[in-house]
């Protein structure tokens, strides 16, 4: 093993809880703050061809159609394509397709599926644990040079740090895979950039690159399980492979193939774009709390906040009707971490009022 000090082993310790997300904390009668999915009702473009497809169910999925359109929109061939049963079954087959992996790192904090697939497949995870301090910036010297397994996020759950695609593609090289998971990349903008800037879904020209990717967070469709992988084909056959037979439903697909369209991507750029205000309200209240503090520049749907005694802070606004997500599930993290996810401006102004004075109590 190399003797590269970035990446550790996972401690000894107590662990953080993997397999906690965020509906765990958004109970029925509570304002929810802790899951990072959009609330607005599908547009008819969405909920048409879905509704559709319950009239043909007694036939067995055909996912040609919807890889094809997923392809196009992101200029790539069908066979670059391997939809999924949502992001977090293409984390099952990397970790089920590649176990011949001799040292798999996954790059915290963030979206904790990654590494939990790993280990349920008996692989050794190693992790490099990104500094607050530096505003959880990746630095690709950090990653050991002999990993050929590097899992990472853009932008990453739960920090909503954008990373630059030129680091990110810094950790490609021959003999790795690296994963990226873009599971909030259509969340995010750039001024002057016409589409989601610092992606890598059309990247082609990167050894071992794999781009995982989600339509549940803008479209409110956690509940269809939709996601699909892009990569190079030989790449994809292996993980298909493992894949159950019609793992992704028929409502399913036709929700693939109606965010894959040009009204779809237009529609995605605009909610981007009503997100940045809305973010930059809810951190700028966030702000003038003492105590609180928000890491580095947000970039996604959700904001990450350190606040000393946040464990019992969320329990206090729990009482109060909100749920916020607990950050010590994350590795990296600790009990002073919050993730919050951005809403509108009243609810936002709401929840800072509640804050204030559970903070004050």
């Amino acid at each position: 093993m190399s003797d590269q000090p970035s990446a550790v082993a996972p401690p000894t310790g107590v662990e953080p809880d993997l397999a906690h997300h965020g509906d765990a904390e958004a109970t029925a009668g509570l304002i929810d703050l802790a899951v990072n999915v959009r609330r607005a009702r599908p547009p008819a473009w969405l909920a048409d061809p879905i509704a559709a497809t319950l009239a043909d169910l007694a036939r067995y999925p055909d996912p040609a159609p919807a890889r094809a359109a997923v392809a196009a929109r992101h200029r790539r061939h069908p066979n670059e394509v391997l939809l999924t049963a949502g992001a977090a079954e293409g984390f099952v087959l990397v970790a089920q397709a590649l176990r011949g992996v001799h040292r798999p790192v996954v790059v915290h904090p963030q979206f904790t599926e990654p590494e939990a697939a790993l280990r349920a497949a008996g692989h050794l995870v190693e992790r490099v644990l990104l500094d607050a301090a530096d505003d959880f910036r990746l630095d690709p010297s950090r990653v050991p040079t002999d990993a050929d397994l590097v899992m990472i996020g853009n932008p990453t759950n739960p920090t909503s740090v954008l990373h630059p695609a030129q680091t990110v593609a810094a950790l490609a090289r021959p003999g790795r895979v690296l994963v990226v998971d873009e599971a909030f990349a259509d969340t995010t903008i750039a001024t002057g950039h016409p589409g989601e800037p610092e992606s890598l879904a059309e990247r082609r020209d990167l050894p071992g690159l794999l781009v995982v990717r989600s339509l549940t967070k803008t479209w409110g469709l956690a509940g269809l399980r939709i996601g699909y992988l892009l990569g190079a084909p030989e790449l994809l056959s292996r993980l298909a492979a493992v894949q159950p037979l019609w793992a992704v439903s028929t409502p399913a697909l036709a929700a693939a193939s109606a965010c894959a369209s040009a009204v779809a991507v237009q529609a995605e750029r605009a909610i981007a774009a009503d997100l940045v205000a809305d973010r930059e309200h809810l951190v700028a209240r966030l702000t003038e709390l003492p105590g609180v503090r928000v890491v580095g520049r947000p970039a996604s749907a959700f904001v990450l906040l350190h606040l000393p005694g946040a464990t019992a802070i969320r329990a206090a606004l729990r009482e109060r009707g909100w749920a916020v997500r607990r950050g010590d599930t994350f590795p990296g993290l600790g009990p002073d971490w919050l993730r919050v996810a951005v809403r509108d401006r009243n609810t936002t102004d709401a929840f800072i009022d509640v804050l204030r004075e559970t903070m004050e109590a």
